[in-house]
């Protein structure tokens, strides 16, 4: 069983009960807090539950959270390649398999961050009619923008050897975003290994390189098909409320992406941070999930 190396005050700060859930011969790992409309969280690469651990706090009073580790992330097993294909498509069938386990159908609204934008718009294409609200933070639902090329380090690790060995022997993805990702306070040393805990060695740390790989480019490549129809959807929700909370100091997703989501959403409810960087809940979480609280309210399910 995986469990955590971080410090007793930040495992104090993830007081939550772990549950698993078994598909593919595979335990994946979630949390289930809190009774009411059931809200999802979907974290990115290369973090875990753990980024949600705040407002899962703030929130579970009110309602349901439902927070998986993706598969090879976080407390959920670490398949090799043999065992689990590390695909875009294989993720959203795993939330879709999660979700009907635990029995939420409607009035879903979905939190995505990072990796967690493409998997749960994935899947919300599929039911968008379970689908109630959206918060959007620094992710996407859709292709590169034109305006902007992928950043040397993420073409690095997606396309070379040095790249792939870097992260599998350094852990140079997870140990790079907890440097890079906080812009207003930098993550002090004990936060940094926490969010590099689950990924201690080359196993553990496959599906942050598989994520790395999977990113779509061009067609051909094994996303680029469900990321482009994907796109495609999100105009099917425009008539539902949705709140975009963005550091725009994060070098992956910069204003380009931003802008993308605006044009799909444009009576989105944005609250821009100049000074955030790609973890906005970590960098803005005192100022962030207040207004995601107040929205929640003001378009109650």
């Amino acid at each position: 069983m995986n469990t955590l190396h971080i410090s007793p005050t930040l495992r104090a700060s993830y007081p939550f009960t772990s549950r698993w859930f078994t598909h593919h011969g595979l335990r994946q790992h979630y949390l289930d807090e809190g009774e009411g409309a059931p809200v999802v969280m979907l974290h990115g690469n290369p973090s875990w539950s753990f980024y949600y651990r705040r407002l899962v706090s703030a929130l579970r009073d009110e309602y349901r959270l439902i927070v998986p580790d993706h598969m090879g992330c976080g407390l959920s097993d670490r398949p090799d390649d043999a065992a689990y294909a590390y695909t875009l498509a294989q993720r959203v069938d795993d939330l879709d398999a999660l979700l009907a386990h635990l029995g939420v159908r409607d009035n879903i609204t979905l939190v995505v961050h990072d990796w967690g934008g493409m998997i749960g718009m994935s899947w919300a294409a599929r039911h968008p009619e379970r689908v109630a609200r959206l918060i959007v933070m620094n992710t996407a639902a859709f292709p590169l923008p034109e305006t902007q090329a992928l950043p040397w380090s993420l073409r690095l690790c997606r396309d070379t050897r040095l790249g792939a060995w870097l992260i599998l022997h350094g852990n140079a993805f997870a140990r790079g975003a907890a440097w890079l990702g906080c812009k207003r306070k930098r993550m002090h040393a004990e936060l940094r290994q926490a969010y590099c805990s689950p990924y201690r060695d080359p196993q553990s740390r496959l599906a942050t390189l598989r994520f790395v790989q999977d990113i779509p480019l061009q067609e051909g490549d094994p996303a680029w098909a469900m990321v482009n129809a994907t796109a495609a959807a999100l105009p099917q929700f425009r008539d539902r409320p949705v709140l975009i909370g963005w550091g725009e100091r994060d070098f992956v997703f910069t204003r380009a992406f931003l802008d993308r989501w605006l044009h799909a959403f444009p009576e989105a409810e944005l609250h821009a941070f100049k000074d955030g960087g790609h973890y906005i809940l970590e960098d803005a979480a005192e100022l962030l999930i207040p207004r995601i609280i107040d929205f929640l309210h003001r378009h109650d399910v």
